[in-house]
């Protein structure tokens, strides 16, 4: 499976509306979860956050949602943020627009945020603008993918990738899912310790 693990300058000019991003010099790193609310992965991640009294945004599945509303609530309750990851996961380059956008708009009746993030990274420029002018959504890609989400990939290298290539403002993507737990919950609790230890903060993105 091929990806970029660092997102690269000519992607960002690409999709300049979009926050790929953060400003640094505080020290601050901002970790996302994608697809859950999740009934193992979920608790699991908020449950390390905690021990390490850090803050994420979670971007979540509609559908995962309503049918895992407690664990959606307890995200909110202890002082996370959500955004909308669609209602079933769609892929905007293989989905016409108008089954895309009605698709981000019923997951946002159950979603309660300005922030978006396209499953897969993938939606057209004009779905982007539409949701953007139309629907109020601020676009949340990021700089660094964790790979927790590739099968082939080992945990240990799932670290490295975060540990070389994050720095201070970075956007980094897990998964709260059942497909990646098995290297997210290796690679967490390491990425917490280590760039605590070099006194980074995590906090969630609140734009």
């Amino acid at each position: 499976m091929f990806y970029l693990v660092k997102t690269p300058w000519w992607l960002k000019k690409l999709y300049p509306d979009c926050t790929w991003q953060l400003p640094s010099g505080e020290k601050n790193i901002y970790l996302t979860f994608d697809d859950g609310p999740h009934p193992v992965a979920t608790p699991f991640v908020l449950n390390v956050l905690r021990q390490h009294n850090a803050k994420a945004t979670f971007f979540c599945i509609g559908k995962n949602v309503v049918e895992y509303p407690e664990i959606y609530r307890q995200v909110i309750d202890q002082g996370h943020c959500v955004g909308n990851h669609t209602f079933n996961h769609l892929n905007g380059w293989k989905t016409d627009d108008v089954t895309y956008i009605n698709n981000v708009t019923e997951a946002k009746k159950h979603i309660d945020s300005r922030l978006f993030r396209p499953p897969y990274g993938r939606a057209t420029r004009f779905q982007l603008k539409l949701l953007t002018e139309k629907y109020g959504l601020n676009p949340i890609m990021w700089t660094v993918l964790s790979g927790d989400f590739d099968l082939e990939q080992t945990k240990e290298k799932c670290l490295a990738n975060v540990i070389r290539k994050t720095s201070d403002g970075a956007i980094i993507v897990f998964h709260d899912s059942e497909k990646a737990f098995e290297r997210m919950q290796f690679v967490l609790p390491k990425v917490l310790e280590h760039f605590s230890e070099k006194g980074f903060s995590f906090s969630k993105i609140d734009l």
